[in-house]
């Protein structure tokens, strides 16, 4: 659940904060880009939001209806967390400061694997 929480509480900061979070949060300076430029990258923030409501959606429809995706999903949550390592270091971005998100990024990945792997551990199973 605290998964499903985080990443919907991420959703709405990025679908209805007024720059998407990108210099309030991400401290992306897009008070320096062209009016055009920063709308740009406000929308790109988004669409994030929007994407991350749908994945918040199904991380809560798995674990309220179908639980048996629980390990599926958690693969999936490390899949996306690496993969964010990966485009930070490949595809860097021009902030100000220390994006949170950058910071968590590995933490998540981690943790991800771990909750995968207590997700499937079925422990001593009795004869």
């Amino acid at each position: 659940y605290a998964l499903t929480a985080l990443t919907l509480w991420r959703s709405q900061h990025h679908l209805f904060e007024y720059d998407g979070g990108a210099q309030s949060i991400a401290t992306i300076p897009i008070d320096t880009y062209s009016s055009s430029a920063a709308e740009t990258v406000v929308g790109i923030f988004g669409l994030w939001g929007l994407s991350q409501l749908i994945i918040g959606l199904i991380y809560m429809l798995a674990a309220i209806r179908y639980r048996a995706l629980i390990p599926f999903l958690y693969l999936l949550f490390t899949f996306e967390y690496g993969m964010r390592l990966w485009v930070g270091a490949n595809k860097t971005i021009e902030t100000e400061g220390t994006a949170p998100g950058s910071m968590i990024n590995l933490p998540f990945m981690i943790v991800g694997v771990v909750l995968f792997a207590l997700s499937i551990w079925r422990g001593k199973e009795k004869s």
